[in-house]
């Protein structure tokens, strides 16, 4: 049977059909129509047949694409394919927001566990990318082995252990007086790291320490929580002054990862010691609030914790009252063009038909799909989440949902002044009836709680925002102004009503330049005044970027006050002088970029020259230093600093910080054999490294250190000196023996015979330096016997290291 993947309107469908029919051919042509589907598949991507609105089959998908664009260009093109004002007088007609969270990210090893949460623990059926509907547990169990090649697996860090501290008995004068032996050993044992513990007292005095405790230290040592660690904490508090006041046997009983597992643990201290809990700094914590602030205010910066994501847990929403069958399609679709090539399953949760109950967390009011989805897709490509990725995808399904006659449009919250969402790590469910109620785990969450759930207008404040934010007021004084309908019209003015609001209080009034306007009979006059007042900014030809952006939007805010307040008759007039003036602040901005440009172009002048000044100063250094030393010795004192500066420069990164100290050691021991060969050159004759060491303390420290040992060696074994030395010195030995048997007075033969000398152990010199080089081209065995060629690979790989724990951990501050 001949398949046309053309005759299906949307992606999904199509890889549906592909499926059925491989399967229909049974396993000895599966192989060949397989291949089949996917060779029409890319001639149809390369048409661009892909289809409807499932779109392309090509193997990137989209999400990475449009991760790749910038907050403007995604703006942008969301807004010429749907309008602000379109959307937002769709809203104001009844429209529902469009409803895309990211609920959690999960590893390799969590995905059985979020397959089972989204089935009911198989009593839903799922269907996968390829439309198959999956319904048993063993065909759900299986997909855990066929999604496992995309997975990274990579293991989740250990943050937070738990501990148990026995500690014999000693006498303590009150209760202060224990908590300090208790603190004095803990931190004895734990170093720097953040814990709480509580005590308890025995009958024979011994005290038995129970805590939680961060299991990574300052430096970045990270203990893994087990008996191994408890061995290392073992022998430092034994090596410790404290052991001499008490003895002390540590244990662990586990360990987990995250904000989540810490403020647990402590909350479940606090309620087994009844609030007699203290941190390391001595301080209470006496109640839920406190742990839960402990951990997510002071111990989450020293977390550094990091979770694999393999795979995201993506939830879809829409009203209570909206078509089931039309929101899964919609689902289905925004899926299949937003995840193309990853493989992912989802499930619908309508109240009607989930077997879970409501104080379980089922049934809820609205109706809405969970989606287990991996990060990577087969052809290697990594979902990015990011705000404009979101974005992007609350748009992709609200244009699904209105193919499938669901009235639903994206809405961005500056649209609305409505507040920032809260999340999963600032609050904890209390009550799952109906609309899950929480609590904030500190009281800057409670707070963002209590303003999204109040519905407490804000307002962001970045200038970006600020801007879009009065874009969209100025769309709902077209849509008060266009509508005919009263309902629209009193919704879009207070929507307007309350973005002026939040700007107002955003922003006090900058400036005195405030458009007082009449427009009744004094309409003209009134627009003369305007346009003074727009103009008196050319008296101030260079500015700031800040100070012409406060000017610009002082412009604005007056025109759009004047606007408001303007009648029909005049508004061709109105119009007329706003072009007017958005052109002159227009033309400012143009001003203010050519000074920005003449000012760059200078100072990339200034650099240049300077650059070429310090080029010409080098090399008037170096010749300088051949003329005086010659070429050979130059070369060869020149290339022994080169790696002493190297070792040094190492070493400051090593003390600022930048590196972990590790590897100090053998840095050092770089350095120490760096400065002997220098001061071995010295002792030989190289004089450039002796007018070295005049400016350097601790090379000519080694030099006389080196000397003095010269003179200590005995005679056979100054015998073995270096060849070039050798052949030097036995030759000085002819010359002497030579101007012995010469008469005394031809010293111009004399001077002769010592330049002869002088060029033979240049020219030695210069044979050494060129071995070297070939020695450290050829690479292989230099990188055993020459320690610059030993460090300089390993001080990058540093770097790189450094770099990358670095960007790991900004990416843990961000989640």
């Amino acid at each position: 049977m001949e398949i046309f993947f053309g005759a299906f309107t949307s992606e999904w469908e199509q890889r549906r059909a592909a499926f059925l029919h491989e399967a229909s051919l049974g396993p000895k042509r599966r192989s060949s129509a397989e291949d089949e589907m996917k060779r029409r598949l890319r001639a149809m991507a390369e048409l661009g047949g892909g289809g409807g609105a499932g779109g392309g089959g090509g193997s990137q998908p989209k999400t990475r694409r449009a991760a790749a664009r910038s907050i403007f260009a995604t703006e942008a093109r969301s807004a010429a394919a749907r309008p602000m004002e379109a959307r937002l007088a769709a809203v104001a007609q009844g429209s529902q927001p469009a409803v895309v969270k990211m609920a959690s990210y999960g590893g390799g090893a969590r995905v059985g566990a979020m397959l089972n949460y989204v089935s009911r623990g198989g009593e839903l059926a799922v269907e996968n990318e390829n439309g198959e509907r999956i319904s048993s547990r063993e065909d759900l169990a299986r997909l855990r082995g066929d999604w496992n090649h995309l997975f990274q697996n990579r293991a989740e860090s250990r943050d937070i252990g738990s501990f148990t501290v026995e500690i014999a008995a000693a006498a303590v004068s009150s209760d202060e007086a224990m908590h300090e032996l208790v603190r004095s050993s803990l931190t004895s044992a734990f170093g720097d790291r953040r814990y709480a513990y509580a005590v308890t007292r025995q009958a024979d005095g011994a005290l038995t320490v129970q805590g939680a405790v961060v299991l990574r230290s300052g430096q970045g040592e990270r203990l893994s929580g087990d008996d191994k660690a408890a061995s290392i904490i073992q022998a430092r508090y034994d090596a410790s002054a404290a052991a001499q006041d008490a003895g002390a046997r540590f244990s662990f009983q586990g360990y987990g990862n995250g904000v989540e597992y810490g403020a647990s643990k402590l909350r479940s201290l606090v309620e087994r010691h009844d609030g007699n809990v203290r941190d390391d700094r001595g301080q209470v914590i006496a109640d839920d609030k406190n742990a839960g602030d402990l951990v997510q205010k002071e111990w989450r910066g020293d977390l550094h914790s990091r979770k694999s994501r393999d795979v995201m847990h993506l939830i879809m929403s829409a009203r209570a009252d909206t078509n089931v069958a039309a929101f899964e399609n919609a689902a289905r679709d925004f899926l299949a063009e937003q995840f193309a090539g990853h493989r992912y399953v989802f499930a619908m949760h309508d109240p009607a038909n989930d077997p879970k109950e409501k104080g379980e967390g089922g049934k809820r009011p609205h109706v809405h799909a969970h989606a287990i989805i991996t990060m990577r897709s087969e052809s290697g490509d990594r979902i990015e989440t990011t705000p404009q990725v979101f974005r992007e995808w609350r748009a992709t399904m609200a244009q699904m949902a209105r193919a499938h006659g669901i009235a639903m449009e994206m809405t961005d919250r500056r649209e609305f002044a409505a507040p920032p969402a809260f999340t999963r790590n600032q609050v904890r469910p209390v009550s799952r009836e109906g609309r899950t109620e929480h609590v904030g785990t500190s009281e800057a969450a409670q707070g963002r709680y209590d303003a999204k759930r109040g519905g407490r207008r804000s307002l962001a404040k970045a200038e970006r925002s600020r801007e879009y934010a009065i874009k969209a007021t100025q769309s709902w004084q077209k849509i008060a102004l266009a509508s005919g309908d009263q309902r629209i019209v009193a919704y879009a003015e207070q929507q307007r009503d309350q973005l002026t609001a939040s700007l107002s209080a955003g922003q006090a009034e900058a400036t005195p330049n405030v458009v007082h306007a009449d427009f009744d009979s004094k309409f003209r006059a009134n627009l003369v005044t305007l346009q003074k007042l727009v103009l008196e900014g050319q008296d101030v030809r260079e500015t700031s970027r800040a100070e012409f952006e406060t000017y610009e939007k002082q412009v604005e805010k007056a025109l759009f006050k004047l606007e408001r307040s303007v009648g029909p008759d005049d508004r061709n007039d109105f119009d007329e002088v706003a072009n007017l003036a958005r052109d002159h602040v227009n033309q400012r901005r143009e001003l203010l970029e050519l000074h920005k440009q003449r000012d760059e172009a200078m100072a990339g002048q200034d650099r240049d020259e300077q650059r070429s000044a310090g080029r010409d100063d080098a090399t008037e250094q170096w010749n300088a230093a051949v003329v005086k030393h010659g070429e050979a010795v130059v070369e060869a004192g020149n290339h022994v600093m080169i790696d002493i500066e190297h070792y040094r420069e190492g070493l400051d990164r090593f003390e600022a910080g930048e590196f972990s100290s590790g590897d100090k050691d053998a840095m050092q021991d770089g350095l120490n054999q760096a400065v002997e060969r220098a001061a071995q050159l010295a002792i030989e004759g190289n004089t450039y490294i002796g007018e070295v060491a005049e400016r350097d303390p601790d090379l000519m420290r080694a030099i006389e250190e080196a000397g003095k040992k010269d003179a200590a060696r005995p005679e056979e074994e100054k015998d073995k000196t270096p060849a070039n030395v050798e052949a030097t010195a036995e030759q000085q030995r002819d010359l002497r023996h030579e101007d012995a048997e010469r008469p005394t007075n031809e010293p111009d033969a004399r001077e002769a015979h010592e330049l002869a000398s002088t060029v033979d152990a240049t020219n030695r010199l210069q044979d050494r330096v060129n071995k070297e080089r070939e020695a450290t081209q050829r690479g292989g065995e230099t990188t055993r016997t020459d320690p610059a060629q030993q460090h300089i690979p390993r001080l990058e790989e540093l770097e790189r290291d450094e770099i990358e724990r670095k960007e790991r951990d900004r990416d843990d501050r961000e989640r």
